[in-house]
């Protein structure tokens, strides 16, 4: 064979392998409103970036039929790439190929792309859409499962991890997506779940369907697991580059600045009057939030689970940041078990890769009752208390009106080494509210008075008492656990400033293996 003939059946070996399982099959996933994985990479990717891996890996199953059925990458596509011109590592599983499923090579191909990650300190994206483990291949198929599992972990706090889910996921599969850092999946295209509805219904009974057993829709309100939703995929897509925009490439590194055009001292007057008159009147935490953020841009993670907590990705000057509210909107911000699982954990992200963390506070305390305390709400209380009291990355905190009881500890307090601890002027900060801390302090005076009217105008006016004396921030500045008492409208160029102070820090936590956070 001469070289050209060699460099010819190369390019066929090429054009071979971009067909993946056939035109047929391609067409099936259009008509599913999926795009094949090469299409998913080139929209995820910078133009012409892409290196490939692996294009000529077959399978080396000789069992059930197999052995006459072989295709070129064996349903995954994997290799490196850009986003804004950082390098990325990436794999697609090929739905056309196999149904995806994951063989002993498919994941040996998944492997070393995410060792290579480690080696260079790179973020791994990946694109899943498989049917899960190939049968054929029994055990040998579970141990390259494990492989993936196990580099997922070791790769956990060193390099980012997002994962995209735009078809089935289901059995053993979960567990990798569910390893990694932020898990997207498009509405009404994907389903993640343990077991699927008809295993579901021959050992429970249960009838449910697919999409309320393991949707979109259902992991972004519900279990939690979905970080992110998508209408489509090339909204998801698009929604990945963006997210990368905030994290570093690993854990060594700060995360990238960018050039600012929203003025650092602009004086937003709108936040002056945005604190209700009444306590018990609520608003939007998120006007906030977009008046103070640069250019009104903020990332929202988990908008649809725990609405009782906001947490997301902003930038200020440029700098990106954590930002962690509680929303008076929604069960008046309360923290319940759903809120602190969710705080902690994208605290524990944000101290993992350097990206400091700031707090907007008003939060009447935790919710009360035994669904929530059958439920654990000590246990997962303690884990948001924990994730905010081992990071070390820079902490503002701002308390805009309530701080109650161990909901004030939790939500960065100083005693949890905040480093910058302000306060608007309608902040209140006690052991509880006026109502109840009047109705303990103040319970034998009030059963002697027997008269209605009397009672409440006693009531009244230690309520009042009790808010002078206790429900402002005065009385913690007075002893250094708020450092300033700031006009709201200043907010902005005071947290600026705070994170400009607090880019040299350095804080380093007692040798140790790991930590032991409450599970």
């Amino acid at each position: 064979m001469s070289s050209r003939d060699k460099i010819q059946k190369l390019i066929d070996l090429r054009e071979k392998a971009r067909t993946g399982g056939g035109k047929d099959r391609m067409e099936v996933q259009h008509s599913k409103g999926k795009y094949t994985a090469r299409e998913r990479i080139s929209i995820l990717l910078d133009e012409g970036s892409f290196e490939e891996y692996d294009m000529f890996v077959t399978h080396r199953s000789h069992d059930f039929g197999l052995e006459d059925q072989h295709y070129l990458g064996d349903g995954v596509i994997t290799g490196h790439g850009t986003i804004d011109g950082r390098v990325v590592y990436v794999y697609a599983q090929d739905f056309t190929v196999f149904g995806g499923s994951l063989s002993e090579t498919h994941a040996a191909k998944i492997c070393k792309i995410m060792d290579q990650a480690m080696k260079v300190g790179a973020p791994v994206i990946g694109i899943n859409d498989s049917g899960g483990a190939r049968i054929q291949e029994g055990v040998r198929s579970l141990a390259g499962y494990a492989e993936i599992f196990e580099r997922n972990i070791l790769a956990s706090g060193v390099i980012p991890q997002i994962s995209a889910i735009f078809g089935p996921c289901a059995g053993g599969a979960v567990y990798s997506p569910a390893l990694t850092d932020f898990i997207l999946m498009s509405d009404q295209t994907s389903y993640m779940f343990i077991t699927g509805p008809r295993v579901t219904k021959t050992v429970t009974g249960e009838t449910i369907s697919t999409e309320a057993l393991g949707g979109a829709q259902m992991h972004a309100s519900r279990s939690g697991l979905a970080h992110m939703v998508s209408q489509n995929e090339e909204e998801g897509l698009l929604t990945i580059r963006k997210l990368m925009c905030y994290m570093p490439q690993n854990n060594l590194e700060d995360p990238p600045l960018t050039e600012c055009n929203d003025p650092i001292d602009r004086l937003d007057d709108v936040l002056n009057e945005i604190i209700p008159d009444s306590t018990n009147e609520p608003y939007d935490i998120k006007d906030v939030i977009f008046t103070l953020v640069d250019n009104k841009e903020f990332f929202e993670i988990h908008r649809q689970y725990a609405m009782n907590i906001v947490v997301g990705f902003a930038k200020f000057n440029g700098m990106p940041v954590g930002l962690v509210a509680n929303q008076p909107k929604h069960m008046a911000g309360v923290l319940d078990i759903e809120a602190s699982r969710k705080a902690a954990r994208f605290i524990r992200f944000c101290d993992c890769f350097n990206i400091p963390i700031v707090t907007l506070v008003d939060v009447p305390g935790f919710l009360p009752g035994s669904a929530q305390e059958h439920g654990g709400i000590i246990l997962h209380g303690a884990k948001l208390m924990f994730a905010y009291g081992e990071a070390t990355v820079p902490k503002i905190t701002i308390t805009l009106r309530k701080s109650y009881g161990g909901a004030h500890d939790v939500m960065s307090s100083k005693q949890l080494r905040g480093d910058i601890n302000y306060a608007w002027p309608t902040a209140e900060i006690a052991v509880m509210g006026p109502k109840g801390a009047i109705e303990i302090l103040e319970g034998k005076a009030l059963k002697s008075i027997e008269e209605r009217e009397e009672a409440q105008r006693f009531i009244q006016k230690k309520e009042e008492e009790y808010k002078e004396k206790f429900a402002n921030p005065y009385e913690a500045a007075r002893y250094g656990y708020i450092d300033d008492v700031i006009e709201p409208r200043n907010t902005r160029f005071r947290i600026i400033r705070a994170l400009q102070t607090l880019a040299s820090k350095k804080e380093i936590n007692p040798p140790k293996k790991h930590t032991n956070i409450p599970l």
